[in-house]
């Protein structure tokens, strides 16, 4: 008999736990979230524009195509070495392993120090593409912000993202929302593990966690701060951590922050736009739901079940890793269709929430990064009515290359 689940059932716990402000709730956002922000040449949102910033396989070729001579051949040549031809986080790791190795030696046309000449110029290309700013008018961002801050808070929400650009802090700041980054200080914020691992600052604090560094950080004697604004990209990736001591204490603590949320009993991490391929968030992941059976994961999926191949691992494996696909869901372990039940009294808005028709059928819409912000943003209301002005950003195609 085929199993069948009921998004109402579900999505109606759901609105309880974000409205409430009791429970442990941590938000991990991939690269779907600024993905699904479609804007026009000038920056202003425009459902049939391009995405504030492309996913990694188009940030990938964009940042490549700007090299050139042998800076660009030394390029093709690591990404053809790298499994499925890697990608640009990949990429920049090898070429500091190879700036960190080879000395005087050529490879690929370059020695060290033309590799670490190669590692500045891809960063400069990251952070061109990645630094888009926040558009003006009201976005997802900003409605994720209005939920976070629109209730009394036992415990502080904690965003976990491997994003590298500031759309959420921007839009913090625009709320007057105060968040903590794990950097303190004014001048030149340096990185502070020892209140990253506590719980000393007010709950109304959010907590926002870079896991794969951010614009604007930099090492600086021998300790990573923050620069602020957009225009420093030198970036440093997980990859790298092992060979290079100065850059291992920001990652290793804010790993250890996303496993030791997971630990902590009664918990709830819900991912938006992220595909699970980052094998690092993977394995911290599956390792603390396989210690902690009180914590859960729910994972909003844009497509299909059979397309989330990474996430419905994960899900197969921990029964308190919960993946909820357009089409269907694995719930406790166990894959079924979406079956809407009888409609509630008073439900027939929420449920327009939720689901709806994409693609021709109706589907299970909060996989999309902009359904889910005003799915949060709107689990306050008990007599929900959707506005004209909701967000008519929806994630095309390109959403399938969205990876961590």
């Amino acid at each position: 008999m085929n199993t069948l689940h009921n998004p109402d059932r579900f999505m109606a716990d759901l609105r309880q736990i974000l409205s409430q402000g009791r429970k442990r709730i941590g938000i991990l956002i991939g690269a779907g979230g600024p993905l699904s922000l479609k804007v026009d040449s000038t920056g202003k949102l425009d459902p049939n524009g391009q995405a504030l910033i492309p996913g990694v396989d188009a940030l990938t070729t964009q940042v490549l195509a700007k090299l050139t001579g042998t800076e660009a051949a030394a390029a093709a040549a690591i990404r053809a070495s790298l499994p499925s031809g890697g990608n640009i986080e990949s990429i920049l790791s090898k070429v500091r392993l190879l700036q960190t190795a080879l000395g005087d030696t050529m490879m690929y046309g370059l020695d060290g120090v033309g590799y670490a000449a190669l590692g500045r110029t891809i960063c400069e290309g990251i952070g061109s593409v990645v630094g888009a700013r926040l558009p003006i008018e009201r976005t997802p961002y900003h409605e994720l912000v209005s939920w976070v801050s629109g209730a009394q808070r036992a415990h502080p929400v904690e965003i976990f993202t491997t994003n590298y650009d500031l759309l959420i802090e921007t839009a913090f700041e625009r709320a007057k929302a105060p968040y903590f980054d794990g950097f303190a200080g004014g001048h030149a914020p340096f990185f502070d593990p020892v209140t990253v691992a506590g719980n000393d600052l007010p709950a109304r604090w959010s907590r926002i966690w870079k896991l794969h560094g951010s614009l604007g950080w930099k090492s600086e004697c021998g300790v990573v701060v923050r620069c602020g604004g957009h225009e420093h990209a030198e970036l440093v990736y997980p990859d790298h951590l092992k060979y290079d001591l100065t850059q291992k204490q920001p990652y290793a603590a804010l790993f250890e922050r996303l496993k030791r949320f997971l630990l902590t009993p009664d918990t709830v991490l819900l991912a938006t736009g992220f595909s699970f391929r980052d094998a690092h968030v993977s394995a911290v992941l599956g390792e603390a739901l396989a210690m902690n059976a009180n914590a859960a994961v729910i994972a909003f999926q844009f497509q299909s079940l059979a397309g989330e191949e990474p996430a419905r691992k994960l899900a197969f494996e921990h029964p308190n890793f919960s993946l909820y696909a357009s089409d269907a869901a694995v719930i406790g372990g166990i894959s079924g269709q979406w079956r809407p039940g009888d409609l509630p009294k008073n439900w027939s808005e929420i449920r327009a929430s939720f689901w709806g028709p994409r693609g021709g059928a109706n589907a299970f819409l909060l996989g999309d990064f902009a359904s889910f912000c005003r799915f949060c943003a709107l689990s306050y209301s008990s007599d929900l009515a959707r506005s004209a002005d909701a967000p008519a950003q929806a994630q095309d195609a390109d959403s399938a290359q969205a990876t961590a």
